[in-house]
């Protein structure tokens, strides 16, 4: 093998190939922190989708297993290295070119949510989905996971605005598909084929995000509850009349993790605070807000605060966005992304209380709660074996209970490695068959990220 990987080392720019160890041992995670990651042959940080296919192609010839790695962001595991494969970085493949004309960027997968957000920004335009950790994801793992965020209730998930990828498949062989058309129905829709899959189908080396006017800084309505049922009766009724660009969900323990660290003055006594917007123009946004406002008082909100000054409402976002490292800081974490359908919010966030009662473990549930996608966090410490096993048995549960009430494993974080023991009995033997034929016919030799999703 060492001779072989010289051979590779010779195909491509100098440095593109990282074998110190090192630098491997960082690219050996990702967020997720899976303890049986592996070590791989070397790193591979190609700026090109030429290189891409070199690699590619040699590790077909090689049966060598590659795991495609966007920022290392990734929460179940996705990106965790095998003993002996390669990691496929694209944080180097940073290319970006705008056509406000068409509305449309032409982006390599490295550049971070954020930077593609800050680019489109100066023509005026918008890039919506933005998950919380967007200043630190790619929008290469964006795309692998169908990323969502908190525009998502409104403006929808990155499928939504990918209209066409380059994707280099298993053999090495490069594809374009789609492009900047608003409508195009010719062929299958492969391209929504290849969001969400995870790096298990193809490697994506560059997209076509399709984007909007700028997003209006409308206004911000926080409420606080004594209740999580009252606070999941008051979100079905918001929305089963208006769609707000932003309903956000934290329950007791994200609310005072947030309060330890940001000192904002949160009701440390409410079991719930939601954080809503609407950013619609003109009487439109105002009606709106009054709504929501109304809405939660009805159903017995203990604190309802409405505000038009953008920096306000941000700051309610950035605790929010905050929440998840608030709650890391009390220990290491297990991170769910179970969704359910909107009327069992309040049955999933009770659900939860009970497990992490019967385990003895804190668990905090902040959600995107306007489409019923939560993320369960499970503190644990990692050193204690007994804790350990609880929290992981909880992570099981929790699964279970999602799917026991209509909902499913994964809204938007992926499958992973972590999830993959729940999919087949989250899908059900014939579709689980089905995924598998069309691994098999992209992948025969099963060597794109193997072990994770599929």
């Amino acid at each position: 093998m060492d001779s072989a990987l010289s051979a590779l080392i010779a195909e491509l720019p100098q440095g593109t190939v990282v074998t110190d160890p090192d630098i491997l041992g960082s690219y050996r995670q990702d967020r997720a922190a899976d303890p049986d990651a592996g070590t791989p042959l070397a790193v591979v940080r190609p700026r090109r989708t030429e290189e891409v296919q070199t690699v590619m192609r040699w590790a077909t010839a090689h049966h060598v297993p590659v795991v495609p790695r966007g920022a290392g962001t990734g929460l179940s595991g996705g990106a965790t290295a095998l003993d002996g494969g390669l990691v496929l970085s694209t944080e180097l493949m940073r290319d970006i070119a705008i056509d406000p004309v068409t509305r449309t960027a032409v982006t390599q997968p490295g550049l971070f949510n954020a930077e593609v957000k800050k680019a489109v920004a100066e023509y005026g335009l918008w890039y919506p989905p933005d998950p919380s950790s967007y200043e630190i994801c790619s929008i290469g793992g964006n795309i692998a996971t169908n990323a969502g965020g908190l525009c998502c209730v409104k403006y929808g998930v990155t499928t939504d605005y990918v209209l066409g990828v380059q994707v280099v498949l298993a053999d090495g062989t490069a594809v374009r598909l789609g492009g900047p058309r608003l409508k195009d129905v010719a062929g299958l829709s492969l391209v929504k084929l290849f969001v969400g899959s995870e790096g298990t189908l193809g490697i994506v080396t560059e997209a076509t995000l399709k984007l909007l006017p700028a997003q209006h800084r409308g206004c911000t309505v926080v409420a606080s509850f004594d209740s999580v049922a009252a606070a999941a009766d008051a979100v079905v009724e918001i929305t089963g009349r208006i769609r707000p660009s932003m309903l956000e969900f934290m329950d007791a323990v994200a609310i005072n993790a947030v309060e330890d660290k940001l000192k904002m003055g949160l009701d440390r006594n409410a079991a719930a605070m939601m954080v809503a917007a609407s950013d619609d123009r003109g009487p439109a946004g105002v009606e709106d807000t009054e709504y929501m406002a109304s809405v939660f008082t009805e159903h017995g909100a203990t604190e309802v605060f409405t505000t038009a000054d953008p920096d306000e409402g941000e700051a309610f976002v950035a605790a929010r966005r905050y929440a998840i490292p608030a709650v890391e800081a009390k220990g290491s974490l297990l991170l769910e992304d179970v969704g359910v359908p909107l009327p069992a919010l309040a049955d999933l966030v009770s659900g939860v209380e009970k497990l992490a009662e019967q385990h003895g473990l804190m668990i905090s549930v902040i959600a995107h709660a306007g489409d019923g996608n939560t993320h369960p966090l499970i503190v644990f410490d990692p050193s204690d074996a007994a804790m350990t096993e609880r929290a992981h048995t909880a992570f099981g549960e929790i699964m279970d209970l999602a799917v026991g009430l209509g909902g499913t494993i994964t809204g938007e974080h992926g499958v992973g490695r972590l999830k993959r023991p729940w999919l087949a009995g989250y899908l059900g033997p014939e579709a689980m068959e089905l995924n598998r034929r069309i691994k098999v016919a992209l992948d025969p030799d099963d060597i794109l990220n193997p072990g994770a999703g599929l």
